[in-house]
């Protein structure tokens, strides 16, 4: 693994873009894929298919609202309250700026889209980047989420739309920049969205992911595999060289009154950028979806169970930036106990 500070951009370097005609290769979701792995230039294990994560299985890692029916019924709620409580305490205005100034909103010309932007937040951070709302497509699953982003004045002229980030309803090679925050923890299939992200782009688009990293300390790595995924830096790495993606940066993020404290993980911990090197669909190609948008996924009981053991994950990241907001305030910050924060 490898040790960075910080807030520091990892610049893996993961070798020559592959041939634009190389085959394709098979990946289908529910199997285990074989062990191909290889060691970048900075020392980074990376897999040339990574592992499938979608699993029902409540003996490992239950993740239970990583699902689209649970999050979709999740999101219900917690949409109401989402810009006054989820972003002040694990997504805030500067955290957006930092993450997105990697992302390449380098000219107003260009076409981008928001896949599970929600409320719109990120996507208010792509237009004060300078791209203008008529350039910018917002899609995600939650009706009520994308009520709210409907509702702000900076995003008029946008086009909002509900679909799947698993399934775009998007021709291949349609946009210049592809952004996703907030997102991925819900995926069922996270390698799937990442090869979508590859196939509506461009060649030469950058993609632009922000998302959770896994914690260390026992208690919230208990809390977050009850919740929903929490990718390692590494998984992100193996999903985007898997997919096909080039150039792949990882820049690491977090409040500020963290003081860089990550073992007990972050729901917006790091941004990872990756360029699309050739035109076409992902050259990893995967087996059928293993959950559809809108259909019912499992039986009714276990579909309410899982919502309401899953929210008990999430209260405890709710409870979380509030506790490290209030140690930063009265922890020593030099010392024998400061790294003990």
């Amino acid at each position: 693994m490898i040790a960075f500070a910080p807030q520091q951009q990892l610049q893996p370097q993961l070798g020559p873009s592959r041939p634009a005609l190389a085959p394709r290769r098979i990946f289908a979701a529910p199997m285990a894929a074989p062990d191909r792995r290889r060691r970048s230039r900075a020392g980074l294990l990376v897999s040339a298919a990574a592992p499938p994560t979608y699993t029902r299985d409540f003996s490992s890692k239950p993740r239970l609202i990583q699902h689209k029916n649970e999050a979709k019924a999740f999101y219900a709620f917690l949409s109401q309250v989402y810009d006054y409580i989820v972003n002040p305490g694990h997504w805030t205005t500067d955290m957006r700026e930092d993450a997105l100034s990697v992302a390449q909103l380098d000219s107003p010309d260009l076409k981008v889209v928001d896949v599970g932007g929600g409320t719109g937040f990120c996507t208010q951070g792509i237009v004060k980047a300078g791209i203008p709302p008529a350039n910018i497509t917002l899609i995600d699953q939650s009706p009520q989420q994308l009520d709210k982003a409907r509702k702000k004045a900076d995003l008029k002229g946008a086009t909002i739309m509900e679909g799947d980030a698993e399934d775009l309803p998007f021709e291949t090679d349609t946009f210049d920049r592809y952004v996703s925050a907030g997102s991925i923890e819900y995926w069922p299939e996270p390698q799937r969205g990442i090869c979508e992200a590859y196939r509506v782009l461009k060649p030469g688009g950058v993609a632009c992911m922000i998302g959770p990293v896994h914690p260390t300390h026992p208690i919230s790595r208990t809390m977050a595999d009850l919740w929903m995924l929490f990718p390692t830096e590494e998984e992100y790495i193996q999903w985007f060289t898997a997919a096909g993606f080039t150039d792949i940066q990882m820049k690491r993020i977090g409040p500020s009154w963290y003081r860089g404290v990550r073992r007990h993980g972050l729901i917006m911990g790091c941004s990872v950028t990756a360029r699309k090197p050739a035109a076409g669909p992902s050259p990893l190609e995967l087996g059928p979806k293993a959950e559809v948008s809108a259909k019912v996924n499992t039986n009714p009981l276990a579909f309410v169970l899982r919502v309401l053991l899953g929210s008990v994950g999430g209260f405890w990241y709710f409870l979380l930036p509030v506790y490290m907001f209030l140690k930063n305030l009265v922890w020593p910050r030099s010392g024998p106990l400061a790294d003990k924060f």
